[in-house]
């Protein structure tokens, strides 16, 4: 039969977009995303995003947002978090681009929004 011969296609087995990413600038989706994985939650010694901690990113040049939460309301490294965000993020936007950080509490955050990745380097 015609295509029975034909190899299976290989699995993607990049990781989903970890997080709605929203804007107007596709060549910056990658570095942003490395860039926030390199921040780690002390508290969970897991980057921000696999912890489930970013809830989007919003790039309108030149901005770029990102509306994030804590584990807790209660965190006590909540500003080292979020200073330790515009820090990754300065090296990979350009330099006259204004980057913004909001902590929000709607939706909280809850286990589940633990990244696959997460998971797997967690134990789950």
């Amino acid at each position: 039969m015609p295509g029975m011969d034909a190899e299976p296609a290989a699995p993607d087995l990049r990781e989903p977009q970890p997080f709605p990413f929203v804007g107007d600038s596709d060549a910056l989706r990658e570095p942003i995303t490395q860039a926030l994985r390199t921040v780690i939650d002390p508290e969970v010694a897991l980057s921000i995003v696999d912890i489930g901690l970013v809830y989007q990113v919003t790039v309108e040049g030149p901005r770029v947002h990102v509306l994030m939460t804590m584990t807790s309301a209660a965190c006590p490294v909540a500003d080292e978090i979020l200073d330790a965000v515009e820090r990754a993020l300065d090296p990979v936007v350009p330099p006259d681009w204004r980057i913004e950080t909001e902590l929000c509490w709607e939706p909280p955050w809850t286990p589940e929004a633990i990244t696959p990745r997460g998971r797997r380097l967690m134990g789950w």
